[in-house]
């Protein structure tokens, strides 16, 4: 829309009368924004278009084009520049968080791909994107993906103690079928006190295999320095642990109470939740073991499985008591990160079906790196004086220990 081209109010109510109107809609849509657009750099600038007023602030620089997709369609805005100050950007228009440009993208891209469903042409009604072409699509795509690349594979330096690592389940289109893979995230405390997402990768199938090479590749990136990593039970990742970052492991004790529920009656579940809490909160792992040895004393005959499964993974569940008290609330399960996961969930329950594993990645990713950014201009998450008392722990006994475990697990 050129500046010496813009239709008036009467330009386009003639048109109209004239029956030569293209799209009075769109047409209608594009004079207000464009008359709203230079009330606001008026106000900016202190002027009106060629006004003298003592109250001017800066002069006009010409405008810039930009898509605008609106119910009606298409609409090409010219955006208004000022030559000093801040840049101008309309009040009507949103500029899109990174996340939303590419949970954009994975509609559009199934939409174009003829793999939408009734719930994805809502979303697309909804958006104002009809008429959106593949190169198009691409071109938004391309632009996403070339930052998530940049994110992953960004090198890691300094030294990460604690490491959590987390999988979640996400439906994805696989040529004719639609199969189950894994998300796979790595958050870390840098050296600093800062929380990181450090890795994202989607496999096939939460496997041993899968898991080696996941952490092979943080470690080629310059992974150091860890500590103690935390997650899920899984023998697969226990043991890809213990193979490549040599660490004491710790079991998320949340979900472990949330298995031993499996393992009771409904009625004993209240029972069984308060006796572990009073082992997870106690005051040092002395104690903690102490009230191990009572809870089974007192409810191995009422809850012998729950009972035996606690003994059995003692030491991966009170692994966090070997390091400063301050930590012990964040490192006793995978919890800080339980926002996280649900905004992932939350984003890709609205796609339902991933049309592939680059838009699953894209998506994630997108998200990941603007939660990546909020960590880093936050307060810290640990203190850094409290850091540097966990990276001079001995922990040589612990992980010996479970390297020797998973010597007799790839045995057996």
């Amino acid at each position: 829309m050129a500046e010496g081209h813009s239709m008036t109010v009467a330009d386009v109510v003639a048109d109209v009368l004239a029956g030569e109107a293209g799209d009075f809609l769109r047409e209608a849509v594009e004079l207000v924004a464009r008359e709203l657009m230079e009330a606001e750099i008026s106000a900016e600038i202190g002027a009106a278009r060629g006004e003298v007023s003592p109250d001017r602030r800066t002069h006009r620089n010409g405008y810039r084009p930009r898509g605008w997709e609106t119910r009606v369609g298409e609409v090409e805005l010219a955006i208004p520049r000022a030559r000093s100050g801040p840049a101008y950007f309309p009040s009507f228009l949103e500029p899109r968080r990174r996340s939303e440009q590419a949970i954009v993208a994975v509609v559009l891209e199934a939409y174009v791909n003829g793999v939408s469903t009734r719930k994805v042409d809502r979303l697309v009604e909804q958006l104002g994107l009809q008429g959106m072409t593949k190169d198009r699509v691409s071109a938004l795509c391309r632009l996403l993906d070339e930052q998530v690349s940049a994110f992953r594979e960004r090198p890691l330096e300094g030294a990460y103690p604690y490491l959590w690592l987390d999988a979640k389940q996400l439906k994805v289109r696989d040529q004719a079928h639609v199969r189950s893979k894994a998300l796979v995230v790595a958050y870390a405390v840098h050296e600093t006190g800062r929380r990181e997402v450090i890795g994202i990768d989607l496999g096939e199938v939460e496997s041993e295999a899968f898991w080696l090479e996941f952490l092979r590749s943080l470690r080629q990136r310059g992974l150091d320095g860890v500590r103690l990593a935390v997650s899920d039970d899984h023998q697969g990742l226990k043991a890809a642990i213990a193979r490549v970052l040599a660490c004491p492991w710790q079991r998320c004790t949340v979900h472990f109470v949330r298995s031993m529920h499996q393992h009771c009656r409904p009625a004993q579940r209240s029972l069984v939740s308060a006796a572990l809490r009073e082992v997870f909160n106690s005051d040092s792992r002395e104690q903690a073991r102490e009230r191990v040895s009572e809870l089974v004393e007192r409810l191995g005959a009422i809850v012998p499985k729950v009972c035996a499964l606690l003994e059995q993974g003692e030491d991966d569940l009170l692994a966090f008591y070997c390091f400063p008290a301050a930590h012990w609330s964040k490192l006793r399960s995978t919890n800080p990160l339980e926002r996280v996961n649900r905004e992932i969930g939350r984003r890709s329950d609205v796609v339902g079906i991933f049309p592939n594993d680059a838009a699953a990645i894209r998506l994630a990713g997108a998200l990941l790196i603007e939660q990546n950014d909020e960590w880093l201009v936050s307060r810290r998450y640990l203190s850094s004086e409290s850091i540097a008392l966990a990276l001079a722990l001995d922990i040589e006994d612990e992980s010996d220990r479970q390297r020797e475990e998973v010597i007799e697990l790839t045995a057996a």
